[in-house]
């Protein structure tokens, strides 16, 4: 490896993680290993049912008092850090004045179902079809670009001050790095660019087709660049020093990177608000005929590498409603003990639609169930449910994959997992049981944040590149399915009848 030194300190990366419910930034030394972190959660805002919204300002000054907390807590000065990089949470939307970086209303969170009627409406016409060619993705109020029509059309004056010229519009990153250059820069990475619903994956440009469709102006879309690049300087007043911004892309797709997912066939899994699977298809574009999302896994040096995305809306979150919601549990971690405590002649199911079900069903209108409820059920039982569900989606997420991959479905890869819940060794066996497929956990679980680090520190010469990064990748835990067939088959078989209960209501 290069090694960069400033003074008589070797140099280190720092990696901003953006994420739904709280913002990480982490200090990386040369070796890949943690040095320094800092976490605050910050609030969601819910004003109607099925609505999201961030307060633009949170994400912002999370990501300022993180980095500043990983910073004191690696006990190193702004002027020690070579590079930053960005992973973020996706298709969260935001809107915001050109002079004064001003939102024009909260951000609009990538779980926000608000523009439901509207998608249905553009189906209906027909337009899907257009969509999916061109972006890879399906008509979902999921995507960014419906979510920015909607603030166009509902926020007051919006539309004549983006005719004008006068906002931006951008994703968490683009909002993240226009602040942090002091409005210098306004631009995406590919990956991002491949969520907005509003981006060509194979011309590698802003569909203007897909703007008129939505009456979206083009001039305030940012410009589109690689993974690792060049994304400006973050202002020396922030942080007390220039750090040259090199690294962005989405968090399902550095955690990817982060699994060093380089070879077509390599899938990951993460698990963390939501749960997102991404399997590596090279330089093919792959449709999918289980409506599954054709997308870029990241981009170099102008060439993209497209990936097959499943999305799970709700994953760890329904261990958050079981603290939160019914206040059972005090912490995500009584999760596991309490599945070991279940009875299992039970079998309680949990479909966690709470924001409509993803893929590969796409029903953004259903609501969550509980099935298979007796007297006896109770915190155990739900928590047991809590964690097979996450499990039973991955497994509807492997399935339609594989026939998308290859069509006769037998060929099953290992799975590369990371994310907070897999943590839990029972959660991470239950996976491996109802996939019928190995697991493999990495010794380091902050893959996502990994992933920005080497996207910033590959780009100034201090990590090496992907060949040997790859290599670099040691798995911590193996989990191998332990479970007969009859009992894998009898538990999946439920929950999918759980879900067409669900669907139907």
């Amino acid at each position: 490896m290069n090694f960069y030194t400033v003074g008589s300190h070797m140099g280190y990366i720092i990696a901003i993680d953006q994420g739904t419910t709280s913002t990480r930034s982490i200090v990386f030394d040369d070796k890949f290993a943690i040095v320094g972190q800092g976490q605050e959660e910050f609030e969601q805002h819910f004003p109607k049912s099925g609505w999201v919204e961030h307060n633009p300002h949170d994400l912002l000054n999370t990501v300022i008092s993180t980095c500043k907390k990983a910073l004191n807590d690696a006990k190193i000065k702004a002027n020690e850090i070579l590079a930053l990089g960005i992973t973020n949470q996706r298709e969260t939307t935001l809107l915001w004045d050109k002079v004064t970086g001003k939102p024009i209303y909260n951000a609009i969170v990538w779980q926000d179902r608000r523009t439901s009627k509207f998608c249905d409406e553009l189906r209906i016409s027909g337009a899907e079809k257009l969509v999916t060619r061109v972006t890879g993705l399906l008509l979902d109020p999921y995507f960014s670009s419906t979510k920015l029509k909607w603030l166009l059309d509902n926020v007051e004056g919006a539309r004549a001050k983006a005719g004008a010229g006068e906002l931006l519009f951008g994703t968490v990153d683009t909002f993240l790095i226009w602040h942090l250059t002091n409005g210098v820069t306004h631009a995406t990475d590919a990956t991002n660019a491949s969520r907005t619903m509003l981006y060509d994956i194979s011309e590698g440009e802003w569909s203007q087709e897909i703007c008129e469709l939505l009456d979206i102006p083009m001039s305030i879309l940012p410009e589109v660049r690689n993974c690792s690049d060049d994304f400006g300087v973050c202002d020396e007043k922030i942080l007390g020093y220039k750090i040259p911004i090199k690294g962005v892309a989405g968090d399902q797709h550095a955690a990817t990177i982060g699994q060093a997912c380089f070879k077509p066939g390599m899938m990951k899994s993460t698990y963390g608000t939501g749960c997102f699977a991404l399997l590596n298809t090279g330089s093919s574009i792959v449709r999918s005929k289980n409506k599954l999302l054709t997308t870029i896994a990241y981009q170099f040096d102008g060439k993209p590498t497209y990936a097959l995305e499943g999305s799970i809306f709700i994953a760890g979150a329904v261990v958050q409603w079981l603290r939160d919601g019914l206040q059972i549990i005090s912490s995500a971690a009584e999760t596991q003990d309490l599945a070991t405590q279940a009875d299992s002649n039970q079998q309680v199911i949990i479909v966690p639609a709470f924001t409509g079900l993803g893929a590969p069903y796409w029903n953004p209108d259903c609501r969550g169930a509980v099935y298979g409820l007796t007297r006896n059920s109770g915190p155990a039982e739900l928590a047991k449910a809590a964690l097979e569900c996450v499990g039973f989606q991955t497994r509807d997420l492997l399935e339609a994959m594989q026939y998308d991959w290859h069509d006769d479905g037998e060929e099953k890869p290992v799975l590369r997992v990371d994310g907070g819940m897999t943590s839990s060794d029972w959660a991470m066996q239950f996976l491996a049981d109802i996939l019928n497929a190995g697991v493999d956990r990495p010794k380091t679980l902050e893959t996502t944040a990994v992933g920005a680090a080497w996207l910033a520190g590959s780009a100034v010469g201090y990590y090496p590149p992907f060949d040997e990064f790859s290599r670099l990748w040691k798995s911590e835990s193996h989990f191998a399915p332990i479970m007969q067939e009859e009992d894998r088959e009898r538990k999946y078989n439920a929950w999918k009848s759980a879900v067409e209960a669900t669907i139907s209501v």
